[in-house]
């Protein structure tokens, strides 16, 4: 920071720096920050200094003296907890913070703040990044430089087109994730390293959107977030964003964790929140038919629930019996009784835990497809049905059009789900899932046809005026051609009576 702009600093409200016995330790991310880092260093408090366990510096292989600057302040100010280390090659902007937050997490600390090397952030008021924390007000802290508190971004000296990309990717982003922050777009931050822990870094950037996609998963995952005001400081130091490249990135990542989390496609970086098998609320939907079929006041065994998330609809009403593969589904309070099976080999696995229970109605959602031999799933079936219970299967509709369109073009792609979901290793139509039954057994007794998901696909909800006027004239056109537009064949069958 130069000369010019220290004369611009505003007087900085101080908070205590008392640890309150928790380890707080800051990571100081440096690149080619050689005519800056030593004025960090004196910048930060004597008391900051007293009450942080650890500072770090991560030189992210800079092409200047910038460790070596580092290394000699700490030899000539003895100053015992700052450690320098330097990255054998250049990790990135993102890079370089995972690395730190996994040194302070391996090392048990409680709190870690991230610091910038150019100066561009007050160390003076170090202590209010990490006081909310330590107080147990939130799970991480971000300092806004768009709050009035030091005279807001301008006074400070951001440049006007920098101040006006900044609030419109904030006003993007508070737009598209439910959030109300008055900036994302600064890197001055404080985080619980209990909240870090949760957060999978594994497949998240490396670049500078690395600050988007944090915040994306921080509120994903419900933690608390509090904005605190600092000011702004812009001097001469080089900057080495790219602003255009950013503001796409950003965008991207708020595209891409939307795509994600409405089960469109698997995107890697958020690939820990995608369900394969989301609730679809529309009418007309497997699950609304589902949900008329089954009723009220029945012994319900849901076969395939998955993580439950049906069942949670209609265990109010009824008595739900779950059955997959997973070792806990994520809504396990949704049954009377979850019990382990591989379907592979029908419900062998898992009669012994049923002890002869009887169901009202047995649901097979979207299971059949999954199954080399679901002949064998469809008769024990039959076995755990009382005389009067109904089975309620879905199947998808290969017919369908998209399908039908794809292979005129020579394509047949398999997708994270779907009809073409890489999973399945059966393809339906119609007339086959209904001659599947029929062979087993059963007798159709109603067949429904749903219409294509496209408020998945368009990420909006159902509720939406445009999605429901969409989803009535498809309804229609699906009921005059199921063949080509129904997307999942949907059966009531019971025990054929011979």
């Amino acid at each position: 920071m130069s000369a010019k702009t220290l004369d611009k600093v505003p007087v900085l409200q101080q908070i205590p720096a008392d640890n309150r016995g928790k380890r707080i330790g800051i990571l100081i991310v440096a690149y080619n920050a050689v005519t800056t880092l030593a004025q960090v260093f004196r910048r930060i408090p004597q008391d900051v200094w007293e009450n942080v366990e650890e500072v770090v510096v991560f030189d992210d292989d800079s092409q200047d003296d910038t460790y070596e600057l580092a290394m000699g302040y700490k030899f000539t100010s003895k100053i015992k907890h700052l450690n320098v280390f330097k990255n054998p090659q250049n990790l990135g902007y993102g890079g370089n913070q995972k690395l730190g937050y996994e040194y302070f997490i391996s090392k048990g600390f409680d709190v870690v703040v991230l610091l910038h090397g150019d100066g561009q952030y007050a160390p003076e008021i170090l202590s209010h990044l990490y006081h909310p924390i330590i107080a147990g007000e939130a799970d991480a802290v971000f300092g806004s430089r768009m709050m009035k508190d030091y005279g807001g971004p301008m006074k400070g000296g951001m440049p006007l087109y920098k101040y006006v990309g900044n609030r419109i990717l904030t006003f993007f982003e508070n737009a598209a994730l439910g959030m109300d922050l008055t900036e994302f777009h600064s890197g001055y931050r404080a985080y619980s390293v209990a909240a870090l822990k949760q957060i999978d870094f594994s497949k998240m950037t490396n670049d500078f959107h690395f600050d988007t996609e944090i915040i994306i998963k921080l509120n994903h995952q419900n933690f608390r977030i509090k904005e605190v005001p600092i000011p702004t400081y812009y001097g001469n130091e080089i900057c080495y964003v790219n602003g255009m490249k950013y503001a796409r990135d950003v965008f991207k990542s708020v595209f891409r964790y939307k795509q994600t989390i409405q089960s469109v496609r698997r995107n890697s970086e958020f690939s820990e929140y995608f369900i394969n098998y989301p609730i679809k609320q529309s009418k007309f939907s497997s699950h609304y038919y589902f949900r008329q079929l089954v009723g009220k006041g029945f012994k319900v065994l849901d076969v395939g629930c998955g993580e439950g998330f049906f069942a949670s609809t209609i265990a109010q009403d009824n008595k739900v019996v779950g059955i997959d593969f997973l070792e806990s589904p994520s809504q396990n309070s949704a049954f009377e009784q979850y019990i382990w099976a591989d379907l592979e080999n029908g419900l062998q696995d898992a009669l012994g835990s049923l002890e002869g229970q009887r169901f009202d109605k047995v649901l097979l959602p979207d299971v059949l497809e999954h199954l080399r031999f679901p002949e064998r799933l469809l008769f024990d079936c039959m076995g755990v049905l009382k005389p009067e219970g109904l089975l309620l299967v879905s199947v998808p509709n290969v017919a369908n059009i998209t399908v039908r369109l794809s292979l005129l073009l020579g394509r047949w792609n398999y997708t994270e789900r779907g009809i073409l979901d890489k999973t399945h290793y059966r393809f339906y139509t119609h007339a086959t899932s209904r001659r599947l039954l029929e062979a087993n057994g059963y007798e159709v007794i109603k067949r429904m046809t749903t219409i294509m998901p496209i408020e998945l696909v368009l990420g909006l909800p159902s509720s939406n005026p445009l999605m429901v006027l969409l989803n009535r004239v498809l309804a229609l056109a699906t009921a005059l051609m199921p063949g080509l537009l129904g997307y999942q064949c949907v059966f009531v069958a019971r025990r054929r009576q011979s």
